[in-house]
């Protein structure tokens, strides 16, 4: 009994200081904080807004419309936008995840996969001129004739889906009253950023200079992924997927001068050496302990995630020294996790379970950082609400069907674990 009222007492003076530690941080200056999302197609929007879903819940004081500047690159400058524009994460969630937004906002998997039928023609237009100065080449000059059907790949269509019908309804959601399709007309610093594809130098569409352009075309451009979307004509020039050049672009926020940088990057390798975490695929139930027995829709999907993923970790190397002022703070999926690793790059399907997905596993990885968080938290007037991270009931959709709930004994271990992890990390960083 005493050891009980004991505890109690210490509960109630640890949240007494704690309450003490909110007020002080609350009546602190305020910190100038910005938000970089890195790309990832469908896929990696579904992540990024459940990550940001369960970022806003449990740091009470971080609202995410009213950061001091926002950087996107594909997926995540859509996400960017949006949040620039004043439109919530969990709006995004309704428009993109559930379908319960208004109908001019919906974000639908149409939109991703109508044929570029204008490039077809285009290219195919080309083809009897193309054909007749291949077979010149080869009659005449004596050209080889591998050189001469090269000539022939001019007649390849530079991309298999149109970007136009997404481009149409950023337009039209970011033209909507209260918002805008104008970089220069937001109360914020938005900059999304695409490749020039001449010359291979990044577009910071939204930075002086580069702010006359719609945000919509923005956009498009940075979305346009090679071999997928065509390259985006603006001004004369061609533009693609801003994620050839960097992963994050997180130094144009860098740049500013900003106190705190939330970086979110959805794609991240898979490390499949830990027993147990190798999900079943197919109608076959077969498990695959190694990647290379996926074939080679894994192999590429872990060759391109670890390439992009190794610029990531240099460029954050690189702004340590470079930008020692500012605390960057990244949020990427667990790479043992298979969840979001195995789903489809551009699927939509399956968009409910893995925004569910990734937002509970981005509450996890806060309580399993906690103790770090909470001190680079401080440092800018920002807590994490421990009630709404322990809290075993939170979701970020309403249930369509009673799903199994976690047994006692798995609540503890995955609790223990997140502990350990917490206890590693401080460790760590100490």
């Amino acid at each position: 009994m005493a050891h009980g009222a004991a505890s109690r007492r210490a509960g109630r003076a640890s949240s007494a200081a704690e309450e003490v530690g909110v007020a002080a941080v609350r009546g602190a200056a305020r910190a100038r904080i910005g938000l970089a999302l890195a790309g990832g197609g469908p896929l990696g929007a579904i992540y990024e807004i459940g990550a940001l879903c369960a970022l806003e819940e449990a740091i009470p004081g971080l609202d995410l419309n009213a950061l001091d500047g926002y950087v996107g690159v594909s997926a995540g400058g859509v996400l960017a936008a949006a949040l620039a524009n004043g439109m919530t994460a969990r709006q995004l969630c309704g428009s993109f995840i559930e379908g319960d937004a208004p109908r001019s906002e919906l974000i639908r998997p149409t939109l991703f996969i109508r044929p570029a039928w204008g490039e077809y023609l285009r290219r195919l237009a080309s083809l009897p001129g193309l054909a007749a100065q291949a077979a010149l080449g080869f009659a005449f000059d004596r050209h080889s004739l591998l050189a001469a059907l090269e000539r022939l790949g001019s007649a390849l269509p530079t991309g298999l889906f149109s970007n136009a019908p997404l481009e149409a309804r950023l337009r039209r959601v970011f033209s909507a009253p209260g918002r805008s399709n104008d970089f220069r007309r937001l109360a914020r610093r938005l900059v999304v950023v695409a490749t020039e594809l001449d010359t291979g130098a990044a577009a910071p569409f939204g930075l002086p200079g580069w702010d006359h352009v719609p945000i919509s075309e923005a956009v498009a451009a940075s979305a346009a992924l090679p071999g997928l979307f065509p390259p985006r004509a603006i001004g004369g020039r061609w533009y693609v997927d801003g994620a050839l050049k960097k992963t994050l672009h997180a130094r144009v926020l860098l740049d500013m001068g900003l106190d705190l940088v939330l970086c979110l990057n959805p794609l991240v390798p898979f490390d499949a050496s830990l027993p147990g975490r190798h999900r079943v695929l197919g109608s076959a139930q077969q498990r695959i302990p190694k990647l290379v027995q996926g074939g080679l829709p894994l192999v590429l999907s872990q060759t391109f995630r670890t390439l992009i993923h190794s610029r990531l970790e240099l460029g954050l190397k690189g702004y340590e020294h470079s930008h020692p002022g500012t605390d960057i703070v990244l949020f990427e999926p667990d790479h043992h996790d298979p969840e979001l690793y195995l789903a489809n790059l551009f699927g939509y399907s399956q968009r409910r379970a893995l925004a569910e997905h990734a937002y509970q596993r981005t509450r996890a990885d806060l309580r399993s950082r906690r103790t770090v968080l909470s001190s680079t938290l401080a440092r800018h007037g920002l807590v994490l609400d421990h009630a709404v991270l322990d809290d075993p009931a939170r979701r970020l959709l309403r249930r369509r069907a009673p799903g199994r709930p976690m047994g006692r004994a798995a609540r503890t271990l995955a609790r223990l674990d997140e502990v350990l992890s917490d206890l590693e990390r401080t460790l760590a960083a100490a």
